[in-house]
């Protein structure tokens, strides 16, 4: 992980993580739009991804969707991994991520957002501590508490929550 804060004042953000919001195009998939000859949008999202959502929901720790966009295969993914918490065509995401905090018992300062476009600036520079892939935009990777090795799609996210997991002792590493 790239770090664009102190790695231990990031770790103390993460420490305190009660939501993870993530965008979709860029950050749960690499971005890129496919589209069937009978014009049905095709998603590929990575197994990586799902698993560190389980293991934040496992550890009382929620996972919210926020995209400017309308999916029904997004809707099939975020039922598969029961987020309950899914905002479809919200271009201001800072909004969203708002009405989703306002029937929370937390405040902003206990959010993580994941974005990696102009359309996320307002959210990212909202939360607690904000994450980006490498495949971001420049201006926004610039601007990100934390960058991921891995990029948008190919396991950014499992990275965010091993690194949430960690700070707050609930990774289990593997022992021989």
């Amino acid at each position: 992980m790239i770090f664009n804060i102190d790695k231990e004042k990031a770790s103390r953000a993460a420490s305190k993580i009660r939501l993870l919001a993530l965008d979709v195009d860029g950050i749960l998939t690499d971005g890129r739009l496919f589209f069937s000859e009978h014009g049905e949008e095709l998603k590929a999202f990575h197994t990586l991804d799902g698993h560190g959502i389980k293991m934040l929901q496992e550890n009382n720790i929620e996972v919210a969707i926020i995209t400017g966009r309308r999916s029904a295969i997004l809707e099939k993914r975020a039922a598969d991994l029961n987020i309950s918490l899914l905002c479809q065509g919200r271009e201001d995401k800072l909004v969203a991520l708002s009405e989703i905090i306002s029937n929370k018992p937390y405040q902003i300062t206990e959010v993580a957002y994941a974005g990696d476009d102009l359309p996320d600036k307002s959210a990212l520079l909202a939360a607690a501590l904000s994450f980006s892939a490498p495949n971001a935009h420049p201006e926004i990777k610039a601007g990100v508490d934390v960058i991921t090795n891995l990029g948008g799609g190919w396991g950014a996210v499992r990275e965010m929550s091993d690194f949430i997991l960690k700070s707050q002792n609930k990774h289990t590493p593997l022992t021989n």
